[in-house]
């Protein structure tokens, strides 16, 4: 068995010699006379965070970043917010990533197992050039919003590509959102152009959108324009003549068919690209505007760098368009790699579809959350046995923290030789942390390294770092991916509130997290989840990692309830599991329950109640809700149930008899 201070994956001599990030430190110590190769990650990572100017010169130029730099990288580094970045560089977003136009593959999409098709990126420029041509033509300027309403197909990323061609910006959500949940988030931006599909797949079947579509484009005001996608087709039976400004896709590029060139605004570094939005479950989505020169940089970076995508890789992320990691992985066109789309439920058929993506397109890089993992491992999925996967060299996991015994199922069971790489970050950033490193090796439960250009410590309540210890994630020196700001936040207030009152000059991240002996990291859950009987701070990763080892429980959410009632002092740890079908929690399932947690972890780590209920609410991109389901015990109104997936869920939690005593 392996132990913590062992590795469960190490890289060949061969796999570093040829990775991208060798090359990248051999460059590095050409460039700047320094000493890199053969140094180890540690002295890399210290580089890059002690002389940002060489560091992201170097990312720019080993990115082969199309536009003018400059020659000043930083402008006030220290200061958070505040430092400028590449203040005299010109660049545009979608020329970086249509660089090529060859007639390799650049999409490859999948709408479950109902909808297949590819785009060349000579096919992706032309379609990109003939959407762009249609917006400039009715209007659109750099500066103004373009939205999607759109699942991850490939009509999106042109979209996004022609908006940003001419410096508009863009957002999007996935047509999973109600239509209170998109107004919530387009209306505060005000779109002039809103792109929506007539309808999508899921589990087999048809969702049809229209009739939210409908609703939102009356009560969106700044609207000219709503193009209609048709993706589902006949299979939808829609009619948009009730959709306002609506028109067909083909209608809106008709006039431009024979378009075959773009022209690209060169902009200034920190020129807005993206609105993201945080989730919302606590009130109304706050809007985080990003800037195209540090997103692309950023991804730039942790593609090739921290993942080893290569020229002609076939990267692949399970997301929605209403998760930033579908913006993280539509950069990949700008390290030449063909992007993987996939749409639906991931579980269609067997259950093995994108096990079957992977063999059917030689995909290299796997993206998945870490529910996903925890659910093939639940119903003892055997990829290894039933697929090929020869071309598979990544598996990364994001969304929550990835336990222990993922770590040891994905190796035993759907490639040994494969670099997992835990990471973490956020929509706050468009990016990541802490994140993997292709060179180094990777140890069971935790995430590889802090990214480069990241100074990534954990600090304890006083603001002193610590090793060994939990405490909150933070940043302490600036970086290029940090957001513009929030959108209509004028004076930057609401912008400082979130990330820089806890420590003066510090990015505070909001994760509870350990920074371990191997210089690596362990998340255990957001710093507003944390639960505190008894003063002592407990991540509920901790608790999550133990409950969701039994065969039982499929899945669980714990919260602290103020324990007595109306106590704001003190807390009890309540655990709510939902069981494999047709189970029902009785004394001796919370025994074993209660036993494994108190066996692995403390006594004040058990339960004061184990609950049953049928289902976990969800955010729309699968992060359970540990704080909504807290406000229901407490009889708190949750402000913003269009946030989640699946708001029918919280009634499992109201008035329980057995939180009253």
């Amino acid at each position: 068995m392996k132990t913590l201070t062992t590795p469960v994956w190490q890289p060949s001599a061969g796999r570093i010699a040829g990775s991208r990030l060798t090359a990248f430190m051999a460059g590095a110590d050409r460039r700047w006379n320094r000493r890199l190769a053969g140094a180890g990650y540690s002295t890399l990572h210290a580089w890059s965070v002690e002389h940002p100017e060489e560091f992201w010169a170097s990312v720019w130029e080993f990115g082969e970043v199309r536009g003018e730099m400059g020659a000043t990288v930083v402008v006030d580094r220290e200061k958070m917010p505040g430092a400028q970045w590449f203040p005299a560089a010109r660049l545009n977003f979608a020329e970086n990533l249509l660089r090529r136009r060859d007639a390799a593959d650049a999409l490859v999409f999948w709408g479950e197992d109902k909808v297949k098709g590819r785009a060349s990126h000579a096919e992706l420029y032309r379609a990109v050039a003939q959407t762009a041509a249609a917006l400039r033509a009715m209007g659109v300027v750099k500066g103004d919003r373009v939205a999607a309403y759109l699942p991850n197909v490939p009509a999106t990323v042109v979209a996004m590509l022609a908006a940003a061609s001419i410096g508009a910006i863009f957002s999007s959500a996935s047509p999973d959102f109600g239509v209170q949940g998109v107004l919530d988030r387009f209306g505060q931006i005000e779109p002039k152009l809103l792109f929506v599909c007539d309808g999508y797949w899921y589990n087999g079947k048809v969702i049809d959108c229209l009739g939210k579509v409908a609703e939102i484009a009356a009560r969106l005001p700044s609207l000219q324009r709503v193009v209609v996608v048709p993706y589902a087709g006949n299979a939808a039976g829609g009619d948009i003549a009730a959709v306002r400004h609506g028109v067909w896709l083909a209608d809106f590029l008709a006039p431009h068919a024979g378009e075959r060139e773009i022209r690209f605004e060169r902009l200034p570094f920190d020129h807005p690209l993206y609105i993201m939005y945080s989730s919302g479950t606590t009130g109304v989505p706050k809007c985080i505007v990003h800037c195209a020169g540090g997103a692309l940089l950023q991804h730039i970076k942790e593609h090739q760098l921290q993942g080893d995508v290569k020229v002609d890789d076939r990267l692949f992320y399970f997301t929605t368009c209403g998760w930033m990691m579908w913006n993280w992985l539509v950069t990949g066109l700008a390290s030449g790699a063909t992007l993987l789309l996939y749409d639906g439920s991931p579980f269609v058929g067997r259950g093995t579809i994108l096990f079957d993506y992977a063999d059917a397109e030689g995909m290299t890089h796997f993206g998945t959350s870490a529910k996903f993992i925890d659910a093939i491992a639940k119903v003892d999925l055997k990829p290894r046995r039933t697929h090929r996967l020869q071309h598979l060299r990544a598996m990364f996991s994001t969304g929550s923290p990835l336990v222990a015994e993922g770590f040891d199922y994905v190796h035993a069971n759907i490639k040994k030789d494969i670099q997992l790489a835990s990471v973490s970050g956020g929509t706050d950033i468009i990016s990541c942390f802490v994140i993997g490193n292709p060179n180094g090796p990777v140890y069971r439960g935790e995430i590889q390294c802090a990214g480069l250009g990241m100074a990534v410590d954990v600090f304890d309540d006083a603001g002193r770092p610590v090793r060994g210890e939990k405490g909150e994630l933070v940043c302490t020196r600036s970086f290029p991916v940090m957001p513009i700001g929030f959108w209509k936040d004028a004076d930057g207030a609401r912008y400082r509130a979130a990330y820089f009152e806890r420590f003066d000059n510090i990015w505070c991240h909001g994760d509870f997290a350990e920074r371990t002996a191997h210089d690596g990291f362990i998340i255990y859950g957001r710093s507003d989840a944390t639960l505190n009987p008894g003063g002592v701070r407990i991540g509920t990763a901790e608790i999550y990692r133990q409950v969701e080892k039994l065969n039982e429980v499929v899945e669980s959410l714990v919260i602290g309830q103020d324990w007595p009632p109306g106590n704001r002092g003190d807390v009890r740890v309540v655990l709510f599991v939902k069981l494999r079908e047709g189970l029902l929690l009785d004394e001796a399932l919370i025994a074993r329950i209660n036993q494994v947690i108190r066996d692995n972890t403390t006594p004040r780590h058990v339960p004061a109640k184990v609950l049953q209920v049928s289902d976990i609410p969800r955010t729309k991109s699968g992060k359970i809700v540990e704080l909504a389901v807290r406000n229901v015990v407490h009889g708190d109104v949750v402000k913003n149930v269009e946030a989640l997936a699946n708001p029918e869920a919280l009634e499992h939690f109201r008035d329980r008899a057995e939180l009253q005593n």
